[in-house]
């Protein structure tokens, strides 16, 4: 490669790097990012403080049904704060999580066109589908963020309000305090792959409208939709197929042996709504008329 390809790339590389830094900086400055992330952070606080007023007297919390899940979960709170992690993600997974990221990538391009700024991040040396990849990689941060927002909160506040020790799997076997932090920040980060597919989702619709607030609000709107749809019984051959089947499946992390069969059914399905939502939002973006 001679030196003048070198010096071609080199400054395309820096220009990627940059726009990629001035998204995220741009995106976690917002008033509205903040917020969200300050809605996720209050969760935990509030199902702590339940949990211990509810518990003042020595009563314990209610089970559930079983099956791992929530309500699992939040009857061990009590005995063990580090729960609290387990229990906050399976609370704000099902709607605050996903509708803050459905926020984030419905406004990522149709933000910028409702604002007057697509048309001028374009002129830049960008690139249309450079400028994409940023954006997801942008909205993929901030499922990280919002994720690790909820854990830590979580943390603090079972750390807080109750003992911390060594843990009870679902399985009924005994593990350190020092793996069971090992598995909640696993089952975080296992959370924030989770919600790929309604970023991928998002961000083709924000390709498909120049309103940010439309896309947001179709957005979030298509997750309370497919929320429902999967809570009927007679849709039961067609949910496996929906972004949001198996989010819960994260709780098999805190089995003896993990479960892997729904983690990586989960996985795989939210690497399949990437790809196509994200190959349309591509196909889509790349094609459109640009007039803001």
């Amino acid at each position: 490669m001679s030196q003048a390809e070198l010096a071609v790339r080199a400054p395309r590389l820096t220009w990627t790097f940059g726009l990629l830094r001035s998204e995220l900086v741009t995106t976690f400055r917002r008033w509205r990012t903040l917020a969200l992330l300050g809605v996720l952070a209050a969760v935990p606080i509030l199902v702590g403080i339940a949990v211990k007023v509810e518990t003042r007297d020595g009563s314990s919390v209610g089970r559930g049904n079983g099956g791992g899940g929530g309500p699992a979960f939040i009857a061990e709170i009590t005995n063990n704060g580090l729960f609290l992690v387990f229990t906050a993600l399976a609370a704000t997974l099902p709607f605050f999580l996903p509708m803050a990221i459905g926020v984030v990538a419905g406004d990522a391009i149709a933000g910028e066109a409702s604002g007057g700024t697509l048309r001028y991040l374009l002129v830049a040396p960008a690139g249309r589908t450079r400028l994409l990849l940023t954006k997801y990689a942008t909205v993929m941060a901030f499922c990280v963020v919002a994720t690790l927002v909820v854990a830590l909160s979580a943390l603090t506040v079972g750390a807080l309000l109750f003992p911390l020790g060594d843990l009870t799997t679902i399985s009924g076997t005994q593990i350190s305090f020092a793996e069971g932090l090992g598995r909640a920040l696993l089952i975080a980060l296992v959370v924030a792959a989770s919600l790929v597919g309604i970023a991928a989702l998002g961000l083709f619709v924000s390709t498909m409208t120049s309103s940010g607030i439309a896309a947001m609000a179709t957005t979030v709107g298509l997750l309370i939709t497919v929320q429902i749809l999967d809570q009927i019984p007679q849709l039961h051959a067609l949910q496996p197929y929906f972004f949001s089947h198996y989010w819960l499946s994260f709780a098999d992390l805190m089995r003896e042996p993990v479960y892997w069969d729904d983690l990586v059914k989960n996985l795989g399905l939210q690497a399949l709504y990437a790809a196509v939502f994200g190959s349309a939002a591509w196909a889509r973006f790349t094609a459109k008329d640009i007039t803001a």
